[in-house]
């Protein structure tokens, strides 16, 4: 089992920065797929990006793509989600997710085993 703590949410203009980070706890950091989730209020929890175990394979949502880098740092354990050109649309509570059993990486909400507590991110206009 694993535990995710993320952090580095807050609040900024549009157009600026954010690198959201997620901590995991254990020794098998590596033999996890990691993706990062958002939900905004009254919406569904949607796919932001994802990254593979060796950090080689990444997937994007469309919205997010030449903006959102997904990364990872298997010897600090952690993953992080670099977002540049913030937009309001982008105002969400960010979660990032473990997901054990993909050899890549995956969009599917389902697939992933454990969660973060979540960390709000909001964009002003």
């Amino acid at each position: 089992q694993v535990q995710l703590v993320e952090s580095g949410g807050g609040l900024v203009q549009a157009g600026g920065s954010l690198r959201l980070s997620c901590a995991a706890s254990g020794r098998t950091f590596s033999s996890y797929a990691m993706g990062w989730f958002r939900q905004a209020p009254g919406k569904e929890r949607e796919f932001v990006a994802a990254i593979s175990r060796g950090g080689g394979t990444t997937s994007y949502n469309d919205s997010v793509k030449g903006r959102f880098t997904i990364s990872r740092n298997n010897a600090k354990n952690t993953v992080y989600l670099q977002m540049n050109s913030l937009k309001p649309e982008d105002t969400a509570v960010y979660y990032c997710a473990a997901d054990r059993r993909s050899s890549y990486v995956t969009r599917q909400l389902t697939n992933y085993d454990y969660w973060g507590q979540g960390t709000q991110v909001t964009v002003s206009s």
